[in-house]
């Protein structure tokens, strides 16, 4: 199968994984929201940087050298996996013995055995991580799906139950832990590779000069995105911290799932294309194709946030909307950065990608702080600001990589753009006159979502029918 072939059987699969996951995971969460109060949420948006930490730090970025690097053989990934599972070993120790002092600081006592537990999930990820590299590498999504549905379901049905008999924040625990772990044992059976006992040091010194520069960017990325929930948890209640943990968690969901389909596969994909103009031009087509998924069912999203908060989750959860409606603006813009992010990655430039990390992020701290004083509105209105700073540097130095400046990014994507604000004026001055007579929360939600998705591709094929017609490569009939 050649290369190209490879990527579109890769994103129909990748596509079909990511899909039916997320929906369990997302009916998942419709539940428990309706069954947990906002508080619960908000204890484990408290603690879930460190969790985050100790999973970036385990891994050391090592596993996208692994993706990245040209047939790599048995001691290449036995390697990698010792690394991860001696690492994983030290920083849960490490997150042990922190806890209580993570719940002193937050003043929570309960988060003492709530970070103790739900850390144990990143020592049981480092038994699989090489694994799903193995397969991202190979472009098998088909087996990652078919491991991935059991373990979401499995997962899933154990927090409802124990959510609807009492167990609180426990449920959300346990949701976690018991879905790495039957994914990690499905991995040990049904995937062919399996682990040697070898470390050979030239290996990891090779695989960690790319990864760690990649980790520190990750932990910087990490401890500045949680540090908005940190700063929320300190300052104010656990139920406000929720009304922000599930807004962002909601408008990251569709972006980050339609982001994932394509970010497995263009990673390896563009890891081995040679050419500069070549990878130039697959990265035009796939940032357009994402674009044109992305904008309208944000929009419509946005759209209908108030009805769709109250339809979905129920009237208790409706304090997130307007933190919901300005983040999602946001993510819009989200995989242009993404992608050129990706394109530093592929070209081998982990150190210029780690500095661009850090320069950001000192500079988001002013935001931070600036914003810290206007309240919670204040920090996510300051948060989405350094957010759309940052993707045009990420474009500026992504894109000289490829010869594919800021400007001509911006130019390829202004019919999308203009197309979605074109289409979301019309769908706005129809619900500001038609929401009065539909009461309905659902009828809303079809009525003013659906006519905002049609106007949106209406609008695209007026302003730039060239465009439009990538639409054909999303269902295959077009390469």
């Amino acid at each position: 199968m050649n290369l190209k072939r490879k990527a579109i059987t890769g994103v129909k699969w990748s596509f079909v994984q990511q899909f039916s996951v997320q929906v369990i995971n997302f009916s998942v969460q419709v539940i428990l929201a309706r069954l947990l109060m906002p508080e619960m949420f908000g204890l484990i948006a408290m603690v879930i940087v460190f969790i985050s930490i100790g999973t970036a730090l385990m891994d050391g970025g090592m596993t996208s050298s692994l993706i990245r690097t040209k047939n790599p053989e048995q001691v290449d990934y036995s390697t990698v996996f010792v690394t991860n599972l001696i690492v994983s070993i030290l920083i849960y120790v490490v997150v042990y013995l922190s806890a209580p002092y993570i719940a002193i600081f937050y003043e929570q006592e309960v988060l003492t055995d709530v970070i103790r537990l739900l850390a144990v999930s990143f020592v049981i990820k480092a038994f699989v991580a090489v694994h799903v590299a193995k397969l991202t590498k190979e472009m098998n999504f088909k087996l990652q799906m078919q491991l991935q549905l059991p373990s979401t379901f499995i997962s899933g049905t154990v927090g409802v139950t124990m959510a609807s008999i009492g167990f609180g924040v426990w449920s959300l625990v346990w949701l976690n832990l018991v879905q790495a772990i039957v994914f990690t044992v499905q991995s040990w059976v049904f995937i062919p590779w399996k682990p040697s006992l070898i470390f050979d040091k030239s290996i990891f010194r090779r695989h960690f000069k790319f990864g760690y520069k990649l980790t520190i960017a990750s932990l910087i990325d990490t401890i500045y995105n949680d540090a908005y929930r940190i700063v929320i948890g300190k300052f104010f209640t656990p139920a406000q911290v929720g009304y922000f943990h599930h807004a962002d968690t909601l408008r990251l969901f569709p972006v980050q799932q339609i982001s994932a389909v394509v970010g497995k596969v263009s990673y390896p994909f563009f890891s081995d294309l040679d050419c500069d103009k070549a990878l130039k031009m697959a990265y035009q087509k796939l940032l357009k194709l994402l674009l044109i998924i992305v904008i309208p069912l944000m929009l419509s999203l946005i759209l209908i946030a108030e009805p769709g908060f109250r339809f979905i989750f129920g009237e208790k959860w409706l304090p997130a909307v307007p933190y919901f409606q300005i983040l999602a603006i946001v993510s819009i813009f989200r995989p242009v950065s993404a992608y050129n992010l990706n394109i530093l990655k592929v070209k081998g430039r982990s150190d210029v990608f780690l500095i661009l990390e850090v320069l950001k992020k000192i500079a988001g701290v002013a935001f931070l702080i600036g914003g810290v004083y206007f309240g919670i509105i204040g920090l996510v209105l300051s948060f989405s600001i350094f957010s759309i700073v940052s993707y045009v540097v990420d474009m500026y130095f992504g894109g000289r990589k490829i010869n594919y400046e800021v400007w001509e990014q911006i130019s390829d994507i202004y019919p999308l753009l203009k197309a979605g604000f074109v289409s979301f004026i019309a769908s706005f001055s129809l619900k500001a006159v038609l929401s009065d007579l539909i009461q309905s929360d659902f009828l809303q939600i079809i009525t003013f979502g659906g006519f905002l998705i049609i106007s949106f591709y209406a609008a695209l094929y007026l302003f730039c029918k060239e465009t439009f017609g990538l639409i054909k490569i999303l269902s295959g009939l077009k390469e």
